[in-house]
């Protein structure tokens, strides 16, 4: 039996679900030279385990890499265009889908709660980058759009959650480790930085 490889480099071609998979350069510059090899990995794996590929996906945010990912693997994945999500979730509520993800999405929101009273389909997707206690909150500072408002800790999410009226039936968190010498870089290869969960409505 052929053993599913994920090696999510710029330009690369991976058999995956034995689909060749090739991500242009076009689409992986946002992330430079820190593709996150290791989260998408996870995150599609996750996927695979919860989701049937008969279900139509609306995720959070424009077109992205993963979400590209997502498509060539099987899944039927449109995105929201960009818009403001604090102040407009028409999207949530004028799109035809069945399962919504939101992938590194709601530490950028300021009122998370809003979205996920506005979505309409029963099961959701979300991951999160969690709180270092070691570490401030991520803020470029060169785009207003690429900084982080919210960094929970896991029980806020579950609390987020539960107050809309999901139920979450499978989570999991990991590490992210970084190409660095020092005493933070060294920590984050032991303290979990990312939280991904699999929530149903009711």
């Amino acid at each position: 039996m052929l053993q599913k490889t994920y090696h999510f480099n710029q330009g690369d071609i991976i058999p995956a679900s034995n689909i060749l998979v090739h991500l242009s350069l076009e689409k992986l510059s946002m992330y430079e030279k820190t593709f996150p090899n290791k989260r998408f990995k996870i995150t599609l794996e996750f996927l695979e385990k919860h989701l049937s590929k008969s279900e139509t996906v609306l995720d959070l945010g424009v077109e992205n890499p993963f979400s590209k990912i997502m498509i060539q693997n099987g899944f039927s994945v449109k995105n929201t265009t960009g818009e403001d999500l604090d102040n407009d979730q028409s999207a949530l509520q004028k799109e035809n889908y069945s399962v919504l993800t939101a992938f590194e999405i709601f530490e950028h929101l300021l009122n998370p709660y809003t979205v996920l009273q506005n979505v309409k389909s029963d099961k959701i997707f979300i991951s999160i980058p969690l709180r270092l206690w070691f570490s401030s909150a991520y803020r470029s500072k060169t785009d207003q759009w690429d900084r982080h408002y919210h960094e929970f800790e896991d029980w806020q999410l579950d609390w987020l959650l539960e107050k809309t009226g999901f139920k979450i039936v499978d989570r999991v968190k990991f590490t992210h480790p970084v190409k660095k010498i020092g005493f933070r870089p060294l920590l984050r290869y032991f303290t979990n930085r990312y939280y991904l969960v699999y929530a149903v409505r009711g």
